[in-house]
């Protein structure tokens, strides 16, 4: 709780709606990837949402076949 606690409040927000059950050490990395990647926070928490959605086809493909809504 205390990693959860030290994340800025915008990326506290982004995770608590995230889809996934993202490790605060593990969103960390990945918003600070984007944030050198993009250099705005903002497109940094778009990012985010690009990478957790890429995350859940994956998962969809594999566990329910690609027919899933969510695959595609």
């Amino acid at each position: 709780m205390t990693e959860y606690d030290k994340l800025p409040k915008d990326l506290r927000a982004w995770l608590s709606s995230a889809v996934l059950p993202w490790r605060a050490r593990s969103v960390r990395r990945a918003f600070d990837r984007a944030l050198r990647k993009t250099g705005d926070r903002a497109l940094a928490l778009r990012e985010l949402d690009r990478l957790q959605a890429a995350l859940v086809r994956k998962d969809a493909r594999r566990v329910w076949g690609g027919l899933h809504p969510h695959a595609q």
